[in-house]
């Protein structure tokens, strides 16, 4: 697939969210057409080049590849709630997971919030795994204060993503922590200059997987491979289009004992396609954009403009 072929076929649609999310309530998002279907491209907006051009190439993956491995038909999912401070928006969310036997919940702004919020679903969903996300935001010793405080009040949780942000803090912290929790890396890997370089022993339990900023499913099915962690697939945040690739993945490891976080899309008020949840789990599809959506939420012309003009500069550090 050439560049042409990507700039000829692009649509870029701006679609509403239901609540606040990384601190935006419009996911804007550029889609291309290539010969096994469409392909994605939805680095956040302020994502440079360099971090972006993973991105781009996840999305021709898509669009001209479908021979990939697959081990399952149906994906189990996890339930996302961002940190919100509203009890009725955690409920609204919550009843949308329909299912849904684990929920990951955003942390790290404020303590009692966050709190407040792990009881809240908690109350919801009382057989329900937790797990947190924590993006990055503490450091070490604020970190084992607030995992032993939450352990505490909450309970055990099924693992906490990313609670530092460098690998050599996030080895600290499992030396010093004295609480028997699992630690997923996210952001450690994600943002790596090299994924293959890093050495993550005594730093994380559990590999978080997002198939657009690794660059597509080769190319973490290879990162998977060489770390040789238990593995969760997770979201980018992207539309149903961008999902379908990170459920492929999904699909594709051989082994995947925990729920994924390929449900974002309830996140947002409407989408391109659907993927139904249906006992916490989503079925494998290739779902095509709907037309009607695309004209709905088409994006104005100069931002159709700027799209095009980041994937030429991102197709240049393609090379």
């Amino acid at each position: 697939m050439d560049l042409n072929q990507i700039l000829n076929s692009l649509r870029v649609v701006q679609l509403p969210m239901r609540t606040k999310f990384r601190g935006i309530t419009t996911r804007e998002v550029a889609l291309f057409e290539g010969p096994e279907g469409w392909g994605e491209f939805s680095p956040f907006l302020e994502y440079g080049e360099a971090e972006s051009a993973s991105w781009l190439k996840s999305g021709i993956e898509a669009a001209t590849t479908r021979d990939f491995p697959k081990f399952r038909d149906s994906i189990k999912i996890n339930g996302t709630i961002p940190a919100t401070d509203s009890i009725e928006e955690i409920e609204n969310l919550v009843s949308l997971y329909q299912g849904a036997e684990v929920f990951k919940i955003k942390v790290g702004t404020d303590l009692k919030s966050d709190l407040a919020r792990l009881e809240q679903v908690k109350r919801l969903v009382p057989n329900a795994k937790l797990r947190i996300d924590v993006n990055g935001s503490w450091v070490v010793d604020e970190a084992i204060f607030n995992i032993r405080t939450i352990y505490g009040e909450i309970g055990e949780l099924e693992y906490i993503e990313q609670p530092v942000a460098e690998v050599e803090d996030l080895k600290k912290l499992k030396e010093n922590l004295r609480v028997d929790v699992k630690i997923a890396g996210d952001e450690v890997i994600r943002k790596a200059k090299d994924p293959f370089a890093i050495s993550l022993d005594g730093a994380i339990d559990v590999l978080m997987l997002k198939v657009a900023p690794l660059g597509g499913i080769k190319r973490s099915l290879e990162i998977a491979a060489h770390h040789k962690l238990p593995v969760v697939v997770s979201s980018a945040l992207e539309s149903a289009i961008g999902i379908s690739h990170g459920l492929r993945l999904a699909a594709a490891l051989p082994e995947l004992n925990y729920a994924c976080g390929l449900a974002t899309g309830s996140l947002l008020t409407s989408d391109l396609a659907s993927h139904e949840i249906r006992d916490g789990a989503i079925s494998l599809s290739v779902p095509t954009p709907n037309l009607d959506a695309l004209a709905r939420f088409a994006a104005p012309k100069e931002r159709l403009e700027w799209w095009r003009e980041r994937i030429k500069r991102c197709w240049e550090v393609l090379g």
